[in-house]
């Protein structure tokens, strides 16, 4: 640097961290500031390397139809009578209850507040608010990265449809009506 201000570097601001920069390397960078106002450098790369690559993000789109087709299915089964209309709207206020949630916590983490436990997300999408976790996930962009997370919330969507598909047979739909029975 030629008596020009310091800028704070991080090495995770360098496309490719398996080489480090050298005292007197050549770096660009964008500039930035921290939480406390004070200048740094991001997306910074080393002379001779080149920029990063542009990922490609996916829409997302395909889990968004997953979800709509889904809840398209159980309107079809409640249409033909295949399950009770009570199972319909259960998928849907859990779903719409899910992108709540999903919302209210995807802004508390953007501004330092009380999380939500993603053991409760987990509970919702397990009782069948998935299609609704599945389109915030992709709407939001919240919780779409975790990988810990996300192999848990695909445990409990297969959950979710294996019940699902239980209620079809006999012993599932006696099971569903005497519970419906016992709640009316």
């Amino acid at each position: 640097m030629a008596g020009g201000k310091q800028i704070f570097v991080h090495i995770k601001a360098f496309s490719n961290r398996n080489r480090r920069p050298v005292v007197g390397q050549i770096v660009t960078y964008a500039l930035s500031s921290d939480k406390q106002g004070r200048p740094r450098a991001i997306n910074a790369t080393r002379t001779g390397d080149r920029p990063p690559e542009k990922v490609k993000r996916n829409s997302g789109l395909l889990s968004i139809v997953v979800a709509v087709i889904f809840l398209i299915l159980v309107g079809i089964a409640v249409l033909f009578a295949r399950i009770p209309f009570h199972i319909l709207a259960l998928y849907i206020a859990a779903s719409l209850l899910t992108f709540i949630m999903y919302a209210l916590d995807k802004s508390a983490a953007r501004s330092g507040e009380w999380r939500t436990q993603e053991s409760t997300l987990h509970v919702l999408s397990l009782v069948g608010g998935w299609p609704g976790a599945l389109i915030a996930q992709q709407r939001l962009r919240h919780k779409s990265k975790k990988q810990s997370f996300r192999s848990v919330f695909w445990v409990t969507v297969l959950l979710n449809c294996g019940v699902f598909a239980w209620l079809f047979t006999s012993t599932g739909a006696a099971t569903l009506h005497s519970l419906i029975g016992i709640m009316m």
